[in-house]
């Protein structure tokens, strides 16, 4: 039987429409980013070590590292330095009001260990490398080095994606910590040479606010953070079709999506240790 819809309830049908092809596409790409993580995760060993125990991508994963870490520590800690130095001007004619400018370097030192320096640190390293993994990888795709690493018998996902998800994984570990210490120094500046508070009384404050929890928590984010941002790149990157223009699009794609599932991810674990007590 043909049901044919009048304009009317079509229209009153196209918002639910689009939610749903919405929840499809969302539904189909985090099928494809776990589909990714499995082929690399499996791929890590042959990736690394042959079977006579020869080494084979080390040095890969080095230059990966020096590319996606080292080059972003200098933007990283600015950024994050920035924002602390931020924190403590917003924070101060509040805080004045209750007596309790003391306490901005323990808003400081929490914040940053266990929200900002993660996640502020994970969005910087996307523009910076995320986008260029995408890049690198798509240009791969249209000039069709990818087809040709295959005809060699030799896998894209071990030879490519494994050493950047690798290495964005552990150097985003690395990164925050830098990110939490230079967000630190950006408050400790300000309140030393603007808001006349102590370097001792900030560093004390600080030290006492913080736990270690906060820290192994800020730490296990960032290495999520981490492999969701190379995931996204690498996939985007790799299955990039159109040519130059397809290059670009993948590009900017790899920017939103990774910075939209960054909110999404922090959000979760903020509720979910709100909600243990953590």
């Amino acid at each position: 039987m043909n049901l044919k819809l009048d304009e009317d309830t079509m229209k009153v049908l196209a918002p639910i429409s689009l939610i749903g092809r919405i929840a499809t596409n969302v539904v189909e790409f985090l099928g494809q980013l776990a589909l990714l993580l499995h082929s690399a995760v499996t791929m890590v060993r042959p990736a690394l070590i042959s079977g006579r125990g020869k080494r084979l991508g080390w040095r890969n994963l080095w230059a990966q590292m020096v590319r996606v870490g080292v080059n972003s520590v200098g933007i990283v800690s600015l950024v994050v330095f920035c924002i602390g130095a931020i924190l403590s001007l917003q924070m101060e004619p509040i805080l004045k009001q209750y007596g309790a400018t003391d306490k901005i370097a323990d808003i400081i030192g929490v914040a940053m260990f266990r929200e900002l320096g993660p996640l502020v640190a994970a969005i910087t390293l996307t523009g910076f490398a995320g986008a260029s993994i995408a890049a690198e990888l798509g240009t791969m795709k249209v000039s069709e080095e990818l087809e040709a690493l295959e005809s060699q018998a030799i896998s894209p996902v071990r030879f490519l994606v494994v050493p950047r998800v690798l290495a964005t994984t552990l150097m985003m570990i690395c990164l925050a910590v830098i990110a939490d210490i230079m967000g630190v120094l950006g408050g400790l500046f300000v309140c030393t040479f603007v808001l006349d508070i102590s370097a001792e009384l900030y560093l004390r404050a600080t030290f006492s606010a913080i736990e270690m929890k906060d820290f192994l928590g800020g730490l296990f984010k960032s290495g999520v953070f981490g492999c969701v941002l190379s995931l996204i790149a690498c996939h985007l990157g790799t299955n990039v079709q159109g040519g130059a223009e397809g290059v670009g699009h993948a590009t900017t794609k790899t920017v939103v999506y990774t910075i939209v599932a960054l909110t999404f991810i922090d959000l979760g674990f903020t509720a979910a240790f709100f909600f243990m007590g953590v």
